[in-house]
């Protein structure tokens, strides 16, 4: 069952990866260049998953979430992050949600927890304002700074 549902999965993700990715390349200019790339990327990750059920030996059935609790956490962190997003700003919000997250799940690595969200932080800045020349939103406090 193991095997079987992670082929499926892997299928589905591809499926929808490509599905993406070709309807991007209908988009005018550079604006499809992002939803191409993230549609690539989860094609290949799905096809990664087909791949390692395919070289699978067992097909034992698995518990679909081994930590209810833990689910509904993270669950309710991304309610919270999605509501900050507009009157924090991006960064500020995804800086909190990558520095809350890991100790609400349990992990007690405060350095290395910060140290992540800083670098991932830093990547989507790189990405969003150097490489795809797509400022995000400004902050709350660069706003405000700005504005008055």
């Amino acid at each position: 069952m193991e095997r079987s549902q992670d082929l499926t999965l892997g299928l589905l993700f591809a499926g929808l990866g490509l599905a993406a990715a070709w309807q991007a390349g209908s988009y005018q200019g550079a604006g499809g260049t992002y939803p191409m790339v993230l549609g690539v990327v989860l094609a290949l990750c799905g096809a990664l998953v087909m791949l390692r059920a395919a070289r699978s030996k067992t097909d034992a059935p698995r518990q679909l979430v081994d930590v209810p609790a833990n689910l509904v956490k993270a669950l309710a962190a991304g309610v919270i992050y999605v509501a900050l997003i507009l009157p924090l700003g991006f960064y500020t919000a995804s800086a909190l949600l990558m520095l809350a997250l890991p100790p609400m799940l349990g992990f007690r690595r405060p350095l290395y927890t910060a140290v992540v969200a800083a670098s991932f932080v830093a990547l989507v800045w790189i990405v969003f304002s150097l490489v795809l020349n797509k400022p995000l939103p400004p902050e709350l406090w660069a706003a405000s700074r700005l504005g008055g």
